[in-house]
């Protein structure tokens, strides 16, 4: 059986709640944390967030995110 990506995605984002998330912003920012919640428009909620864009990674910590922020997602194992 085929899937759509319009079902295999929320499939996957759910299966990596609570699980380490790497997104690439808009702002060519990259930030690292821990997936919460995230809806149909990709916005999200991260936990344990850091900045990861320079050498020495910041911490920011709670993040709500607007999805039309967001260029690319990895789940680093």
């Amino acid at each position: 059986m085929k899937y759509a990506m319009v079902d295999e995605i929320p499939r996957l984002m759910n299966e990596k709640r609570n699980k380490s998330i790497m997104i690439k912003l808009r702002n060519n920012r990259m930030i690292r944390g821990r997936l919460k919640e995230f809806d149909v428009h990709m916005n999200m909620t991260i936990d344990d967030t850091e900045d990861v864009t320079d050498e020495a990674p910041s911490l920011i910590g709670y993040v709500l995110l607007r999805g039309d922020n967001i260029i690319a997602i990895s789940f680093p194992e």
